[in-house]
């Protein structure tokens, strides 16, 4: 069984920067995919960002291209999401998960495919409170 701890979360201002981390320990068992998740009160929970673990190739919302980056240091089974240029918007609990997608599908994968929905999400965290002040 493999848990995710989240840590990192807290009070930023508007255009500031923060970095969340994850641990995860315990029998990682067929995981090849991490992601970062967020859910803001009253709003249901969507993709932030994955990484495939292999290789370290990545994806990201729409909303946060360009300002977020998810990193793993796999010597500290540690997953990161950088985020920089923060907005009002990005206020939420951000959650760690852990999943896979099996390597017969990589290659029959098409440009834009939604790993957020594609990956089968099998482990999560309990989440950390980002708050970002205007």
């Amino acid at each position: 069984q493999l848990q995710l701890a989240e840590s990192g979360g807290g009070t930023v201002q508007a255009g500031g920067s923060l970095r969340l981390s994850c641990v995860a320990s315990g029998s990682s068992g067929n995981v090849n995919y991490m992601g970062w998740f967020r859910q803001a009160t009253g709003k249901e929970r969507e993709g932030v960002a994955t990484l495939y673990t292999t290789d370290g190739d990545t994806y990201y919302a729409d909303s946060v291209k360009g300002r977020f980056t998810i990193s793993q240091d796999t010597a500290k089974n540690t997953v990161y999401l950088q985020m920089n240029i923060t907005e009002p918007e990005d206020t939420a609990v951000y959650y760690c998960a852990a999943g896979r997608l099996p390597e017969r599908f990589m290659d029959k994968l098409w440009p834009g495919y939604n790993f957020f929905t594609g990956v089968t999400w099998s482990y999560w965290g309990r989440g950390t409170q980002v708050t970002v002040s205007s």
